[in-house]
């Protein structure tokens, strides 16, 4: 069987000991991947479970909730001092950050563009200068704002006491997030959005607190 095996392997071109180099450097490829597509199996576990419970909140509930938190967020020395912020425009029953906009003209508002593989920050000019994103969400029309960007509220799927979060699943924030250094990083959610861990990968971008209706956590 064996001296079939090996008048196979060259009689594709290839001798013997080449074929079982290849053959062990694939399979150790292989369980290097393993944990990383784990991680990925529990990400969407948790997503799944997780965007369910938060579109079950009744209308009444997300804006109890929302206030209580924007009313601590608007507590921060660092939100007050800000001068360019970066919102986000919610989906699927994520925290109201749009009466922010309202309140708070003074400051340089932002609101992120999704391109194939990477987002972008731009200035929020009112609704006539909105339309509909790849993914359906409004998004700016403006120019890409090139300046630095003092805070960044994060929305998140999940949050641990860590700081790690899981998104939605694209990737884009944490692409982002890395390019941003001198940003203080805050996530939003609600309470039932803090679990024990979540499952992070190397990539994965932490935040530097956590606003929930019932508590802020300092990472």
């Amino acid at each position: 069987m064996f001296a079939n095996m090996q008048k196979k392997v060259y009689l594709c071109g290839v001798n013997l000991k080449t074929f079982l180099m290849l053959f062990e450097t694939n399979i150790r490829d292989l369980l290097k991947l393993l944990p990383s597509r784990r991680v990925h199996r529990a990400k969407q576990q948790m997503r799944e479970l997780l965007i369910q419970k938060r579109r079950m909140l009744s209308t009444e509930d997300k804006r109890r909730l929302s206030d209580a938190i924007l009313h601590q967020l608007e507590q921060m020395h660092v939100f007050r001092e800000a001068k360019s912020i970066l919102l986000y425009y919610p989906k699927d029953n994520e925290v109201d950050v749009l009466p922010l906009f309202k309140r708070h003209k003074d400051k340089t508002l932002l609101l992120p563009v999704t391109h194939r593989k990477y987002m972008t920050a731009h200035p929020f000019k009112g609704n006539e200068k909105m339309h509909r994103g790849k993914f359906g969400i409004p998004e700016p029309t403006t120019e890409p704002y090139m300046g630095d960007i003092d805070v960044i509220i994060v929305p998140a799927v999940a949050f641990d006491k860590s700081g790690y979060r899981l998104g939605r699943g694209g990737g884009y924030y944490d692409r982002f997030l890395k390019k941003q250094p001198h940003a203080t990083l805050i996530g939003v959610g609600y309470d039932f959005q803090l679990v024990d861990e979540v499952p992070a990968l190397n990539h994965d971008q932490k935040v530097h607190r956590i606003i929930l209706p019932s508590q802020t956590i300092q990472v």
